[in-house]
């Protein structure tokens, strides 16, 4: 997909040539120096810019808060440096700040970049802004979670629903196959803390009939919150056998609760989301049984690598990053080390 300002430099460029060639002494062609100097963003351009770090891809995430984004744009930075193109990354300082993340958005789009990655904070609020980079022939890829729009070639992501089902069936083990668990989930509008809450509960429901889930509260992936929500729940409900958290934040929430009240390591099983050294540090204590690990650094890598295909007009489906479950037995495996992140 091009955009029209390339276009219309190289059509410029062209004729430059074209005149110089006509009217010069020698009949040599000599390049016009203004082509050049203005012409670099297309020089190679869709012919071959990723060559010459000529492709221009801004990325905006949901956040910054957490070890998981930093992850994502380490693996963004990696595959760009590898494909010899130019990222940006921005995202607000929380996943609640929807307002500032579509303030990122709309600048991206003003500087005209080759090529934007978006992973949604609201799918509903993107909506517009998808359809301003339409018009300006900018193609956008998404990650993580998507917006309501067709606009978008494709998504690099985990399958939150497959995620959280893997979560259920190894809290479901952990606790005997009965007993109540509480849900601190860390969003009820964006994509990715829906379907780990559904995939979660749906797999429980279907297979586990014994367990019940006595409670779903929102804590908006903030440590503070989500330990008073825990705290909330294991309050009132006495013989709480599980709690599960649907992100890194929500996650850590749930231990410090747990830390909080003096409770011995075990005595609530606590499953989380994502990874980071606080969550490794509980497994490594007992506090928590388990998580279940993204790609995070994947997921930046196959962002970039579809961005710069989004620019070079191939085709695109898409990409799932995967997900895994880790405990204390396989933690320290080369391969589940890979997808953690400190």
């Amino acid at each position: 997909m091009k955009h029209s300002r390339m276009s219309l430099l190289a059509v410029a460029a062209a004729a430059a040539l074209t005149l110089s060639a006509c009217g010069g002494d020698s009949g040599e062609l000599v390049e016009d120096p203004g082509a050049e100097a203005e012409g670099g963003e297309d020089a190679g351009g869709q012919e071959g810019g990723a060559e010459d770090g000529e492709y221009d891809i801004a990325l905006v995430s949901k956040g910054f808060q957490h070890q998981f984004w930093q992850a994502v744009q380490s693996g963004a930075e990696e595959k760009a440096e590898e494909l010899g193109v130019t990222v940006t990354f921005d995202g607000p300082a929380s996943e609640t700040e929807i307002d500032a993340q579509l303030q990122m958005l709309r600048s991206a789009i003003e500087r005209q970049p080759d090529a934007i990655g978006f992973a949604a904070l609201d799918p509903e609020a993107c909506v517009p802004l998808y359809e301003e980079a339409e018009a300006e022939d900018i193609p956008i890829v998404e990650f993580d979670a998507g917006c309501d729009s067709e606009i978008p070639l494709n998504i690099s992501k985990t399958d939150s629903m497959v995620a959280g089902a893997l979560a259920a069936e190894h809290m479901a083990e952990l606790i005997g196959g009965e007993g109540a668990v509480g849900i601190v989930a860390h969003s009820q509008i964006n994509s990715t803390g829906v379907e780990r809450r559904d995939g979660f509960v749906n797999k429980m429901e279907e297979d586990y009939p014994d367990i019940e889930i006595v409670d779903v509260q929102y804590g908006d992936g903030d440590h503070l919150k989500s330990a008073d929500i825990a705290k909330t729940m294991l309050a009132g409900q006495s013989d709480m056998a599980g709690l599960y958290g649907t992100n890194e934040g929500s996650a850590i929430g749930i231990v410090n609760a747990i830390n909080e009240l003096g409770m011995e390591p075990g005595e609530v099983t606590v499953v989380g989301f994502d990874s980071g050294q606080a969550q490794i540090e509980a497994i490594q204590s007992g506090v928590m049984a388990g998580l279940i690990t993204q790609d995070p650094a994947g997921i930046g890598r196959a962002t970039v690598e579809s961005a710069v295909a989004a620019i070079e007009g191939e085709e695109l489906e898409e990409v799932d990053t995967g997900s895994y479950w880790v405990d204390e037995n396989n933690i320290d495996d080369e391969e589940i080390q890979a997808m953690l992140y400190e």
